[in-house]
């Protein structure tokens, strides 16, 4: 029993066994609609932002920071690429310059936290503010309709043989950021400053750079977001990404990565945004109340993430014992 639990790291496995013991409690509760092929694709609809998202953020959290304000870029990003498609009709020029702001918020908040040496909380949570605020202003906290029908199929409404666009998309990012992180030195470089900030640093890399390039990539990546946001609901809205950051980051931690940085797992992140899907599907489909299905979820998300981090502990010790 001891060498069987030695070999298995719960931390790492917690968000695969949630997933699975979700899917089975909620066919026996539901039946057979929850495991409809309808079903299944909306959930991956509905999961696609979060974990497209959520695949950046194991890079910052990897890294020892946090990014707050993935929710205002996807947001305002979205209501950048309709007031474009509006005003030019260019599908290239108008998801350009949405990319564009995401890189270059996300790099903003790298080069604030590393150049000011201000805690990436803190700086997240400020931006946070004036995007929110800037994209409410800007539009008068309207709605801005796109009627660009392919950019709607592309962004959010099409189909790949059967598969929703939307998960094309999330498979996409999962398979770049699996690349990224297992492949690259930049993937074993970042886990290494989240590791050991000061070791990575005598160890000749270059810790703000690879800070720099983690936010980045979380402000592309939400940016994107907010550009299938806008394309599955067939408009930019203020209101889009609200709440995404808590959720992204529970998704991340769900899935294996280190609140503290220095592990990692891209898929597991992917996993636990999908698993946070099933959780949000299967409480609507019992007929829980919004209030309820509040409190169930969060409750979910503290009791996995403890049984993540102490729960091999525990069964240790017991096996021990």
């Amino acid at each position: 029993m001891q060498s069987i639990l030695s070999r298995f790291d719960l931390t790492k496995n917690i968000v695969y066994i949630a997933f699975f013991v979700a899917i089975i409690l909620f066919y026996l509760v539901i039946g057979d609609k929850f495991l409809s092929t309808t079903n299944i694709l909306n959930i991956t609809r509905q999961t696609a932002m979060i974990s497209i998202m959520a695949v950046s953020m194991t890079f910052v959290i990897s890294t020892g920071q946090i990014d707050l304000s993935i929710g205002s870029v996807a947001a305002l990003a979205s209501l950048i690429v309709a007031l474009m498609l509006e005003a030019t009709d260019s599908i290239v020029l108008s998801v350009g310059v949405g990319l564009c702001f995401g890189i270059l918020t996300g790099a903003l908040n790298g080069v604030l936290i590393t150049a000011l040496g201000v805690p990436s909380f803190l700086v997240t949570l400020g931006m946070m503010g004036i995007i929110k605020g800037l994209a409410m202003w800007i539009t008068a906290t309207s709605a801005i309709p796109i009627r660009n029908n392919a950019y709607n199929t592309i962004f959010g409404l099409g189909t790949v043989f059967g598969i929703p666009i939307l998960f094309v998309w999330t498979l996409v990012a999962l398979a770049v950021g699996l690349f990224v992180m297992n492949y690259t030195t930049f993937g074993k470089k970042a886990l290494a400053v989240g590791g050991n900030e000061v070791a990575a640093r005598y160890s000749g890399v270059n810790v703000t750079s690879i800070k720099i390039i983690a936010m980045t990539m979380s402000g592309f990546t939400a940016a994107f977001a907010g550009i299938l946001y806008s394309g599955r609901m067939q408009a930019g809205r203020f209101t889009f990404g609200e709440g995404d950051e808590l959720t992204v980051i529970a998704a991340v931690i769900l899935g294996g990565t280190s609140l503290f940085g220095g592990t990692a797992n891209v898929f597991g992140s992917v996993v636990g945004s999908l698993l946070i899907g099933i959780i949000n599907n299967g409480l609507i489909l019992v007929g829980l109340a919004v209030s309820q299905q509040m409190m169930v979820r969060g409750a979910i998300v503290i009791l996995a993430t403890a049984l993540g981090t102490r729960g091999f502990r525990f069964l240790r010790n017991a096996s021990k014992g």
